[in-house]
């Protein structure tokens, strides 16, 4: 009974906790484009943040789970115009011309594009 008692606590914890669900798995592919703009392997929207620089994220801690980035898979090569860069928390990240790409928890389905112009015109729609 304990046991059934905790595994049900925890299943409660992982959906009450924001972005729990969200993060998109880790990708040996580039994201690909699709309808004038990248998406995860799920087809969910990616975008960018005008506070990263080249080659470095400035989005982590609660930023992170709620702009979770696209995370580079095992096996992974840069391809064309994309590359990784390293995260603060040590993981590999996928960068188009060297601007890290994330996804937005508040995208619900593909084709979403409910964070493009968010944190007043910071993240936005990541292009081809």
């Amino acid at each position: 009974m304990l046991k059934s008692i905790l595994c049900g606590a925890a299943l409660l914890a992982a959906f009450a906790a924001p972005g729990a669900l969200a993060a998109e798995p880790a990708s040996a592919v580039p994201p690909s484009a699709k309808g004038g703009m990248f998406v995860t392997a799920k087809g969910m929207t990616l975008y960018t943040f005008d506070k990263d620089t080249a080659g470095k994220s400035m989005c982590n801690g609660q930023c992170a789970t709620n702009w979770p980035p696209a995370i580079v898979g095992d096996g992974a090569k840069p391809a064309g115009d994309w590359t990784f860069i390293t995260r603060d928390d040590g993981m590999k990240q996928w960068a188009y011309k060297g601007k890290p790409v994330y996804a937005w928890i508040k995208d619900t389905k593909p084709g979403d594009t409910t964070g493009d112009g968010f944190l007043n015109g910071a993240w936005h729609i990541a292009k081809p």
